[in-house]
């Protein structure tokens, strides 16, 4: 094993020094060597790729589509996204030449978004809990984070946001994120309507992560571009919607003045998504909707069972009314933080799940679940952790 040159040891990237791996991997990890435990930490859908979709695969690939694609990505598959957002979200109609690029998952999209964007020192504003990349991205790129916790109920209204605004008015951007990870709130008509009155008279972008938007349990989903097209950046892809996780294949659409940027620094970072997956992507698009509904149906059915087992074992839980994610209170009584918590509920109950506080403000205290598992997994689950917070509670 080869040793560093000595007076090499400490070159690296400052900025990325500041960022610690992802929390959510590194205890994914540690609880994957406890030997019979159910990992519910990370958002992996349990679902196979519809076969429909990985033929298309198989026969792009057949067909030699091995060359680079343009690197905005395949045009059939820059169509199909404009044509799914109008039909399916009434989302303006994005121009395929220039204001739709096709990325390598909704995590390079943001990653692009925000280089592309903003420059090192602007302010960007993240309402907490929230995903922990976006903050580790932001840290990378120099960017100076405005937090906004949203506890107790988890909602972003205008009520919260106004004063954040005004103590910040040279902020250049706000990333929003609904059906959220981690708590799975999102947002009705009206309430995506107000929060876009409130931003529209601000001179800022608005990166709106929906990548959720097809499990939505309670009413569709509305996305921010119907009602702010001219500020907002919308990220998306198929990673959530039709288990295609593996298959990296996101994209991000917005006004062509900002998209030119976002579409330059995505062409640096990767040059072009793969073609075979584009081609999956496009007839997931295209002919699949019926599988994200199935798909949809059967996380609500989950997320009944693992509410009532969480509230049965003493947690009080944030309804959530999309994504695949539940957000608990933990019991004062238990006398743990969060991060003590899960720990000892891995090794005594043998069910992994993330701390709150990895989310940011307004986490703490909390965990947070996946039931983008079978259900069997998450019954199982529930009689266990309902078998710990029993012994813990009469202790």
């Amino acid at each position: 094993m080869p040793e560093v040159k000595p007076s090499l040891a400490n070159q690296h990237n400052q900025q990325l020094a500041t960022v610690l791996p992802s929390p959510i991997r590194v205890i994914d990890a540690e609880f994957s060597e406890i030997a019979g435990l159910i990992k519910l930490t990370l958002g992996e859908p349990d679902f196979a790729v519809p076969e429909h979709i990985k033929q298309a695969a198989k026969r792009d690939i057949d067909n030699d589509d091995s060359h680079y694609a343009q690197p905005a990505g395949h045009l059939e598959l820059r169509e199909a996204i404009s044509n799914y957002l109008v039909n399916r979200f009434q989302a303006p109609r994005y121009d395929p030449n220039n204001e739709i690029a096709v990325t390598v998952g909704a995590s390079e999209a943001l990653f692009a978004t925000m280089s592309g964007l903003f420059n090192p020192g602007e302010k960007i504003i993240i309402p907490t809990p929230s995903f922990p990349m976006y903050d580790a991205i932001a840290k990378i790129l120099g960017l100076e984070i405005v937090g906004l916790s949203t506890a107790p109920d988890y909602r972003l209204t205008p009520e919260k946001l106004a004063p954040v605004l005004e103590a910040n008015p040279d902020a250049k951007g706000i990333l929003i994120n609904y059906p959220s990870n981690p708590t799975g709130v999102t947002y009705d008509e009206a309430e995506v309507s107000a929060l876009a009155e409130l931003l529209g008279q601000r001179d800022m972008v608005v990166i709106s992560d929906e990548i959720y938007a097809e499990l939505c349990f309670d009413g569709p989903h509305t996305t921010m571009s119907k009602l702010l097209p001219e500020q907002t950046i919308l990220v998306s892809g198929l990673s959530k919607s039709h288990a295609m996780t593996g298959y990296r294949v996101g994209y991000v659409a917005g006004p062509q003045a900002l998209m030119q940027h976002v579409t330059k620094m995505h062409q640096f970072l990767v040059t072009t998504a793969p073609g075979p997956m584009m081609a999956a992507a496009a007839e997931a698009l295209n002919n699949g909707l019926q599988d994200a509904e199935e798909m949809r149906d059967a996380y609500q059915a989950r997320r009944d069972i693992v509410q009532s087992g969480l509230e049965a074992a003493g947690f009080t839980v944030a309804r959530p009314s999309g994504a695949f994610y539940i957000f608990a209170k933990i019991p004062e009584a238990i006398g743990m933080d969060d991060m003590a918590f899960v720990r000892d509920l891995a090794k005594e109950a043998l069910v992994g799940v993330a701390p709150g506080s990895i989310f940011g403000e307004g986490g703490e205290g909390n965990i947070r679940l996946s039931y983008a598992a079978s259900t069997e997994d998450l019954e199982e689950s529930m009689r266990r952790i309902q078998a710990y917070m029993a012994k813990k509670l009469q202790a």
